[in-house]
């Protein structure tokens, strides 16, 4: 009976320990965006699902789009180059994605809109709210139409949230803000991102809402 005794403790004892050892190894994947982005709205609602096939958990690394592209040379700018035809066929492809995904889209007369006070209050949300922050502001921008420009816009949004709005877009315009921000942009150009949204496992670089499989499938 001891030993019966003893070796069912031994079990559990190893039990517990290989599942420690698990979540100490639990595997990640960065998520690279900017909220001006469309595409990188419609990864962000992908995140939650992929998570749960894999196991996974995604960490949010916002970063400035523009200063990607600027990285390239003062005259890069996609938006400004592209094509009547090709900036028509991106907008069909954006609707027949959120249709995939089942989720909703609708782009602002306004866009692109200048997305860093929205990054920057994101950022100071803190980096375990900076999902639900992350989450709120994207369908500000790409589901409600919001002007995410606007400081008092972008304070209501993150109240509705359940965040201190007022604290978030305060802080926006402090130096460590800034710097965090900046440094996440050096960061994002160091990884090789070129554009969103980008997710990077193991050091390997998947560009686009459309490689999510490949994620899937680098992530096991």
């Amino acid at each position: 009976m001891r030993v019966y005794r003893l070796r069912f403790q031994i079990s559990v004892a190893e039990m517990f320990s290989t599942l420690a050892g698990r979540a100490m190894t639990q595997a990640t994947f960065e998520f690279w965006y900017d909220l001006v982005c469309p595409y990188a709205y419609l990864g962000s609602t992908q995140i939650a699902r992929l998570e749960r096939e894999t196991g996974a958990i995604a960490q949010y690394r916002p970063f400035l789009l523009g200063g990607v592209f600027k990285s390239f040379g003062p005259a890069y700018d996609p938006n400004a180059t592209m094509s009547p035809a090709k900036a028509a066929h991106n907008r069909a492809d954006m609707t027949r994605w959120a249709s995939s995904f089942e989720v909703p889209l609708r782009v602002p007369e306004e866009h692109p809109r200048r997305t860093v006070l929205a990054l920057r209050a994101l950022l100071a949300a803190g980096e375990a709210e900076r999902r639900r922050a992350t989450d709120a502001l994207f369908r500000a921008y790409w589901v409600d139409g919001l002007d995410v420009t606007d400081p008092a816009r972008v304070e209501t949004v993150l109240d509705a949230a359940e965040l201190d709005g007022h604290a978030c877009v305060a802080a926006a315009s402090t130096p460590a803000i800034k710097t965090e921000l900046r440094e996440l942009t050096d960061r994002a150009i160091a990884r090789g991102v070129f554009g969103a949204p980008a997710f990077v496992v193991n050091g390997e670089l998947f560009w686009g809402q459309d490689r999510i499989d490949f994620v899937r499938a680098a992530l096991g």
